[in-house]
């Protein structure tokens, strides 16, 4: 889960925050189709974009014209830190971001997800109608055996 909390320019103080728990690319612009949008004349239109790998490790990518900021040196692709502020140009828009990681996934909640991807039926819905003409269906007949 990554969340992103836009600041005040001036005083740091929050303006607004977006949660993505589920995703695992999130872009930033100024164009509507981007998660987080902001409208800024230095803020590009696909200005940046944060990626989660197979591990869980959340990455800045620089998409902008105008570059990404850390620390006030310009990056292309660095890993997230939790707590970090990045600045969108030199002078735009800062994001602080406050990455978490999920809790290790224990061994049951593994078979069960696996058991729910793959499918189990709940019961067999096999009919002698739908066999093939070759198969042969057995039945076994109870019988009762009596005690004289």
């Amino acid at each position: 889960m990554i969340t992103l909390t836009l600041l005040h320019p001036h005083q740091s103080i929050p303006l607004k925050r977006w949660t993505f728990e589920d995703d695992t690319v999130v872009r930033i612009g100024r164009a509507p189709d981007n998660h987080v949008v902001l409208y800024s004349a230095v803020v590009s239109r696909y200005h940046l974009e944060l990626r989660c790998d197979e591990q869980r490790q959340w990455y800045l990518v620089n998409l902008g014209t105008n570059g990404t900021y850390l620390e006030d040196s310009p990056i292309e692709e660095i890993p997230a830190a939790d707590g970090s502020i990045v600045r969108l140009a030199r002078t735009g828009p800062q994001i602080q971001l406050h990455v978490s990681k999920p809790p290790p996934v224990s061994p049951a909640q593994k078979l069960l997800k696996h058991l729910q991807d793959r499918g189990t039926p709940d019961e067999d819905t096999t009919s002698e109608d739908s066999l093939p003409p070759t198969t042969r269906v057995v039945r076994e007949s109870s019988s009762e055996v009596s005690s004289d």
